[in-house]
């Protein structure tokens, strides 16, 4: 079945133009109209698919004994990364400033819509590189290239033991199979794609912040480097 798949840009002008795209999906609701229900308290973490928890002992600085909390990932591949954020270019050659590719979905530990880059856990037997490509695609039906690959970086080292790569990807918007994305994805899956200009990125983030949107902190992260760069004037 043929859906519309909308992704909305956002000019200088603040004139908001919609493209339509067509997509193999089932309908599905927009991230916004999702809600908790409920909460309830885990006794046995075992419960749980996605994380554990863990009592670490170690050993400090001054030879001491100590004890840490931590929540782990039970999904983490033989690689030792636990998944990729893609940072998702739309760059054009009809004049038109590059784009930055982004989401909306809604996120239950926080009790509300994500403002998200494109990202996935990496799957048995893959590179991150290949899932980049993977995740890509299925959340957003573009493809792209690869021009880098960062560092593994741990999202909230105090807590938890999770991490990714955050893989750049420029995603050339006249190939032909940029002109009609289809996306894949999982029924548990309820996403929103929209893009800004990248010069933008900053302002947009705040803008969206004030609406009550959640920025996860990869995104603000980006967001706030590009920020530093322009007011350092820091160049190649």
């Amino acid at each position: 079945m043929s859906l519309a798949f909308v992704c909305k840009r956002t000019l200088p002008k603040q004139l908001l133009i919609r493209r339509t795209f067509s997509i193999m999906s089932p309908v599905k609701g927009k991230p916004d109209n999702a809600k908790i229900l409920k909460t309830t308290p885990v006794a046995d973490a075992s419960q749980c698919k996605w994380i554990g928890l863990e009592k670490i002992t170690y050993q400090d600085p001054n030879g001491n004994e100590r004890q840490w909390d931590s929540a782990v990932r039970l999904t983490r591949a033989a690689g030792g990364i636990d998944g990729i954020g893609i940072l998702a270019i739309l760059k054009y050659k009809d004049g038109r400033p590059n784009e930055i590719l982004l989401q909306k979905q809604f996120r239950p530990p926080v009790e509300g819509v994500c403002i998200e880059m494109p990202a996935g856990l990496i799957d048995a037997n893959e590179d991150v590189r290949t899932a980049a490509l993977r995740e890509l695609k299925e959340e957003t039906g573009y493809v792209g290239k690869i021009v880098h690959v960062s560092p593994v970086a741990f999202n909230d080292p105090g807590f938890t033991n999770t991490n990714l790569a955050l893989v750049t990807v420029e995603i050339d918007m006249t190939l032909p199979e940029n002109l009609n994305p289809q996306t894949s994805l999982e029924d548990n899956e309820f996403i929103e794609c929209f893009a800004v200009p990248l010069d933008k990125f900053e302002q947009e983030l705040i803008s969206l912040e004030k609406q009550g949107y959640k920025l996860d902190a990869r995104v603000q992260n980006v967001a706030q480097g590009i920020l530093l760069a322009k007011q350092y004037n820091i160049n190649k």
